[in-house]
């Protein structure tokens, strides 16, 4: 009886539908990268930064954060402004809507976590994916996300906003891969004691790069050239061409994407198709580009993916957010008791799912 009680907590404890064990913390920071000019501003390459990580117990107690909280220095009416163009909705009035459960500044959990790089969308911002940040993090992993300079949709720099820019486009697609990589430097060096919080906390060899539409693209270009990222998982894009065929991946597609289209979806399909390593092809037939982001919290008939005739956001958060916990379970943690859950389709009237490549299951003796 004991013996199959240890069973059960055990499929308890690695289904990926439903949240990890831990609370989840939230902290923003402004990394500079002394080494580099940013294009657009003339000064050093600065990046407002949030890290979301396991968080003690008693965050569980503690307010969730608001919205607002991702502004520096407070919501301007410049910033209102760029809200109200871009989702016809003030901070307060988001805020109304919001939810995420991240608790701000909350103390640092005990152990070591493999580490998560995210990349964020053309025009997006550091805190679109707080959905699937939220779930990986209660899992035991910790997650840092930056607004690309002047292509994120606002960026507060020393109390000043620097909203997107059109201009700069070309531009952030060299400087996301270089951000992706001087995000891991800066964190390995707070591994290392530059930030006393997260001491010892960060795994070093389990890196993972994430990223969704421009942040997908970038998530294979940096692959390609970073050896240290250990697992690759682009969402709604990939970049033209990849030659690391062997990292595992996760890519996702919406198959009525409007953004990047038929040939964009097409390309996703390719780069899974020419993949050697483990590959793990996840579509969402009823879904789109915007499937992949927060923006249901913000406007639930947003389109493209978010609204009436798509498959419901709550079912998608749980495809995306359960696959992408077995896949990191196997590939950042080593944990084979993920293996058969990322063999099977659970959600076969919602979802396209195709693994190749997969690792064997070890046999373990009784």
């Amino acid at each position: 009886m004991i013996h199959h009680a240890l069973v059960l907590l055990a499929a308890a404890a690695l289904d990926p539908t439903r949240p990890g064990p831990y609370a989840v913390g939230v902290t923003t920071t402004v990394f500079v990268d002394h080494g580099r000019t940013d294009k657009f501003t003339n000064q050093p390459r600065t990046l407002v930064t949030d890290v979301w990580y396991p968080a003690t117990d008693d965050a569980r107690a503690l307010p969730k954060g608001r919205y607002p909280d991702f502004f520096p220095g407070g919501v301007t009416p410049e910033i209102d402004q760029i809200l109200l163009k871009t989702h016809k909705k003030t901070a307060a009035e988001i805020d109304q809507v919001f939810w995420n459960e991240g608790v701000r500044d909350a103390r640092v959990r005990a152990g070591r976590y493999p580490l998560i790089v995210f990349s964020h969308g053309n025009g997006g911002t550091r805190f679109q994916n707080t959905f699937w940040y939220d779930h990986l993090v209660s899992h035991g992993y910790i997650i840092v996300s930056a607004d690309h300079t002047a292509n994120a949709r606002h960026t507060v720099i020393d109390g000043k906003v620097i909203p997107y820019q059109a201009s700069q486009r070309l531009n952030s697609a060299d400087d996301r891969v270089r951000d992706m990589i001087f995000l891991l430097d800066e964190m390995l060096r707070w591994n290392r004691g530059a930030d006393s919080r997260f001491a010892g906390r960060i795994e070093g060899e389990a890196v993972a790069a994430a990223g969704m539409s421009f942040g997908g693209f970038t998530v294979v270009q940096v692959a390609d050239v970073e050896p240290r990222f250990k697992a690759a998982i682009p969402m709604a894009a990939v970049a033209l061409t990849h030659t690391n065929v062997i990292v595992p991946t996760l890519p996702m597609l919406g198959t009525r994407d409007r953004t990047i289209g038929p040939r964009g979806n097409e390309l996703i399909r390719a780069y899974w198709d020419n993949h050697q390593g483990p590959a793990y092809l996840l579509e969402l037939p009823n879904g789109g580009h915007y499937s992949f982001t927060d923006i249901f919290k913000i406007n639930k008939n947003f389109g493209d993916g978010v609204g009436e005739g798509f498959t419901p956001m709550e079912d998608i958060y749980k495809i995306i957010n359960a696959y992408s916990t077995a896949f990191c379970g196997v590939y950042l943690k080593g944990d084979q008791g993920y293996l058969p859950y990322l063999k099977k389709n659970h959600w076969p009237d919602a979802l396209t799912w195709k693994p190749k490549n997969e690792p064997r299951l070890e046999a373990h003796p009784e």
